[in-house]
């Protein structure tokens, strides 16, 4: 086996063997958050930043398919789901694209989210509204943040009634490569703010900072994400077991 094959195949195992406890600790059990029901030709979409984007092509951005998924967290748990809900046959989509804040999702909501009608809305989305902000690329605030983050699940019940919704917490690692503890207390509001409109909406909560800060104990930052936002292999097979457990009570 070749050196870097092991590297991988090493960071996949050590992550699977940690799993169990870092979620049980951080996820909250289906009885306290009731998981979705997947049933026939269920259509699942996927949105974010890079770390939903993750690589994926752009060009065909076909439902189900390794590349127009990329390699992160979304490819993973869309393997999951349709390894668990074969006969089901569910459709899904990823449409995260690097770089945005919550009104690049707006600008783009038409194609990448109405017009695919999904019954199951997932949103990661956060990191460079602060991140973007603090190097000078931006000017939005907290506020901005949540009005923007508000209206876009708004306007979105208002076309899509029956669309179940999922919120993941956007995160941090400090200590790494573009994180450090100057970070934590001004991107606090913003996880604030999407847990806050979760509950409003009366969404399925996925706490990443939860299960990474639980992560931890298991292995320093850079494992996990090396420059603190972007997971690593082990980061994205840990999101995907969260997200799986959260949003539909099976623990992979």
């Amino acid at each position: 086996m070749k050196r870097r094959d092991f590297l991988q195949t090493a960071a996949i195992t050590t992550t699977a063997m940690a799993v169990p406890s870092i979620l049980s600790a951080s996820v909250p059990p289906p009885t306290k958050q009731k998981p979705l029901k997947i049933g026939e030709g269920t259509t699942i979409l996927f949105q974010g930043d890079s770390i939903t984007d993750a690589g994926r092509e752009k060009t065909r951005e076909l439902p189900n398919s390794g590349s127009s998924f990329g390699g992160g967290y979304a490819f993973l748990a869309a393997s999951s789901l349709l390894k668990n809900y074969a006969t089901e046959g569910p459709v899904i989509y990823n449409r995260g694209i690097s770089g945005n804040k919550v009104f690049q999702l707006a600008d783009r909501w038409q194609k990448d989210c109405l017009d695919l009608k999904p019954d199951i809305l997932s949103i990661l989305i956060g990191v460079n509204d602060y991140w973007h902000m603090r190097n000078g690329q931006y000017d939005g605030t907290v506020e901005v943040y949540e009005k923007d983050f508000r209206k876009l699940l708004t306007d979105t019940r208002a076309k899509l009634p029956g669309v179940k919704l999922v919120i993941c917490q956007p995160f941090i690692l400090t200590g790494t490569s573009a994180v450090d503890e100057s970070w934590v207390a001004p991107f606090a509001p913003y996880q604030a703010a999407a847990e806050k409109i979760c509950g409003e909406f009366d969404a399925i909560w996925v706490p990443f900072q939860k299960v990474f800060d639980e992560a931890l104990k298991h292995a320093p930052a850079s494992w996990w994400a090396p420059d603190g936002v972007h997971p690593s292999m082990a980061g994205a097979y840990l999101m995907a077991a969260a997200w799986m457990k959260a949003v539909t009570g099976i623990q992979i």
